[in-house]
């Protein structure tokens, strides 16, 4: 009854919305009996997953139309097969590496120091958007120049069902409740708990207790992952859709990725404003944060790809 009471008398005080406290795990196996503890398949590993299936899907309907690509593509279905493996690839080795070498290395060199492998302790949370985007690009340049293949056509494929898995991802981030955004007056804040359970990794839920821990101080803070979910996954995905499926945008080469590029660096970057920045990188010069310097990149290489792609191509003259 006291917990209840605290839960619904916490919101009030702070001036925001509960956190709806989903459990991190959609359910729980406990293989004690064999020596191997509890497994718990959790809401983000299943956004991943779900974020994959999904974008092959998409990606696979759109091969399955060579005519949508005005000739410009010669991929097949065992080609994205392929090229899915390598990506998943680069999504997971991109993103860690990427962590370490934008957070890790400049920030963190004491965690380095007091236990090098903990580069490597990818279960213990720290991934890298942007570097996991690094690792992608490299994926589809390999499969590109291993098949042959037209670089700039897998880059549009990649373009439209990358946001997919990012909106998936930042709905996990929500239940999960991390990566939240700052303190709001807004009717939109939300209560996240923000007590931490000592000796598991950084996180507010207990899992032996199954309960979410609040330390009583928490603030209405805006539910930056919800803004992310839109701005960098459901409004690209939709918009690149409209512009493939109505306009034929994938017969100009290069015009979706760049409009990705454009439209997550720009979505990111106005998130950040309320998104809260990592504690130990949060007092860069003007104002800025590791999100926005990493997104500028995005920017000049999607308006690049959109320029090249809309620029008026040279009339070959008859032979």
């Amino acid at each position: 009854m006291t917990d209840l009471l605290t839960l619904i008398a916490l919101p009030m005080a702070a001036g925001g919305l509960p956190f709806p406290e989903f459990s991190p795990a959609l359910v729980s196996i406990d293989f004690g009996f064999v020596g191997l503890g509890t497994f718990h398949l959790r809401w983000y590993a299943l956004a991943y997953i779900a974020g994959i299936m999904l974008a092959w899907q998409y990606a696979t309907a759109l091969i399955n139309r060579p005519a949508m690509f005005g000739g410009t593509s010669q991929a097949t279905k065992d080609d994205l097969d392929d090229t899915m493996f390598w990506i998943i690839l680069g999504i997971i080795l991109g993103g860690r590496f990427g962590y370490v070498l934008f957070y890790m290395v400049p920030y963190q060199q004491d965690v380095i120091a007091a236990n090098p492998l903990s580069v490597l302790k990818i279960w213990d949370g720290g991934m890298s958007f942007h570097g996991g985007l690094i690792g992608v690009t490299l994926a589809i340049a390999m499969i590109a120049r291993r098949r042959k293949l037209s670089l700039l056509p897998l880059g549009d494929i990649a373009g439209v069902v990358a946001p997919i898995g990012i909106m998936f991802g930042r709905l996990a981030n929500f239940i999960n409740a991390e990566l939240y955004g700052r303190k709001t007056d807004s009717a939109l804040g939300v209560i996240f708990p923000e007590g931490y359970v000592p000796g598991s990794t950084p996180s507010a839920y207990d899992w032996v207790a199954k309960q979410w821990v609040y330390t009583g101080h928490e603030f209405a803070r805006h539910p930056s992952q919800l803004y992310e979910a839109v701005l960098e996954g459901l409004l690209p995905v939709v918009v690149a859709s409209l512009l493939i499926w109505k306009f034929g945008a994938l017969k100009k080469p290069g015009l979706i990725a760049g409009l990705f590029l454009l439209m997550y660096g720009t979505g990111r970057s106005v998130v950040e404003n309320f998104r809260l920045p990592d504690s130990f990188a949060s007092n860069l010069p003007f104002g800025l944060t590791m999100g926005m310097i990493l997104s500028a990149p995005m920017w000049i290489g999607g308006a690049w790809l959109v320029w090249n792609a809309l620029k008026p191509k040279p009339l070959h003259s008859p032979d």
